[in-house]
């Protein structure tokens, strides 16, 4: 099995086989319990009606408040209990992050700095040349400006995100997200 962080050019293949592939030493298809829940930093889950981000005194952000439907606070541990055995994302503090359907992973996502590895790529010439063209391509605008593409690769099961503005991608992510299977 390949692990992704290790060898992080297997993410520009245009073909993957994701049987082979985990990412911090997940597999898809792996039950979510396997996550170690020490990494977990941040939780989107349908247990979670509200999210507050934690101030210091320094207005340094220290971490989230979550709480549910009736305005009961949860602690991030019962958060990701329950997402774990459900549905949601679970996001690790060193950029990554697992898609979750009925407590297994289907999905893996990275960005940030982890993708400092492609920084190289400083044009979008440059990316298709290193990632090959996609089955689709995706314009992005935002308020009606142009800010990049969204490349989708069916053989992979990928798509990744292209930054125009800033010449890099910003989002790549594998598995069982709207897209990454054609149309």
């Amino acid at each position: 099995m390949i692990e992704i962080l290790d060898n992080l050019d297997v993410l520009a293949r245009p073909v993957l086989d994701l049987s082979e592939l985990k990412m911090g030493g997940v597999a898809l298809g792996a039950p979510a319990t396997s996550i170690a829940p020490q990494c977990i930093v941040e939780v989107q889950s349908s247990i979670v009606a509200r999210v507050r981000d934690v101030y210091d005194a320094d207005q340094d952000d220290i971490g989230r408040e979550y709480y549910d439907a009736d305005g009961q606070r949860l602690t991030l541990d019962e958060v990701i209990d329950h997402t774990a055995r459900s549905d949601g994302f679970l996001y690790r503090l060193d950029e990554i992050s697992y898609k979750l359907r009925g407590g297994t992973v289907v999905g893996f996502a990275i960005y940030g700095r982890r993708l400092a590895h492609f920084r190289h790529l400083t044009s979008y010439e440059k990316f298709l040349t290193a990632f090959g063209s996609p089955d689709q391509t995706r314009k992005d605008t935002e308020g009606g400006e142009f800010m990049g593409y969204t490349a989708y690769y069916w053989g992979a099961r990928k798509q990744v995100q292209w930054d125009d503005w800033d010449r890099r991608i910003i989002l790549i992510n594998l598995g069982d997200f709207e897209g990454n299977t054609g149309p």
